[in-house]
């Protein structure tokens, strides 16, 4: 558990919420897992000011907003590859999904949340976010960056199911087998897929 609080404290959070009481919330919430809120913001042009200043590690935006919606803001943060960004919303409709992981939102909460539901979101979204800057150093091209992802996150769930492995652990064994055997992730992936497709067990390339 120190460990995690450890690897938690680094992580400098922005809140962007208009209702002051949620926003106090959320504040408490991630102080008490071991985050740092680095600061808060009542609107969407303020959170993306204030993301662009403090460079956080993570962005919540709230995505009904006065000014600049969350939505809005998710984009030109996410676009700037500023930092993840979780999306809050009150309404769980699929097309609000939709636009937020196409704004470039890693992960989303519905309120009402608790803190059971807070702590895995940032996990992820944090998690995602590491994974897309791997694969994006990796390959210089959007198309070939969508081709990339769409290949590892397959392998990767080829791993998930065969090896009960969780998300980021099925992503940094590809992306440990790649750098140890000067592999890209994508020939990686593509040999995973190609050998679990059989029902067959995963082998690491000979070095």
């Amino acid at each position: 558990m120190a460990e995690t609080q450890t690897d938690a404290a680094r992580r400098r959070v922005l809140i962007a919420e208009d209702e002051a009481l949620i926003r106090l919330d959320l504040a408490e919430m991630l102080a008490e897992e071991g985050y740092e809120v680095v600061g808060e913001a009542g609107d969407g042009e303020t959170a993306v000011r204030l993301a662009e200043e403090l460079k956080p590690d993570l962005v919540i935006l709230d995505i009904k907003m006065p000014i600049m919606d969350g939505l809005a803001a998710a984009e030109r943060i996410a676009g700037a590859r500023i930092a993840p960004v979780i999306i809050l919303t009150a309404f769980s409709q699929r097309d609000l999904v939709e636009r937020a992981r196409a704004a470039g939102a890693m992960a989303y909460l519905v309120k009402p949340f608790q803190k059971s539901d807070l702590v895995p979101a940032v996990e992820i979204a944090l998690s995602r976010y590491s994974e897309v800057a791997a694969l994006e150093a990796e390959v210089a091209g959007l198309t070939d960056r969508l081709e990339v992802r769409k290949t590892v996150e397959r392998a990767k769930g080829a791993l998930m199911t065969t090896y009960n492995m969780t998300e980021p652990q099925a992503f940094k064994w590809i992306q440990r087998t790649a750098m140890d055997h000067r592999m890209t992730m994508k020939e990686v992936s593509e040999r995973i897929l190609a050998e679990t497709a059989g029902g067959g067990e995963v082998t690491r390339p000979a070095p």
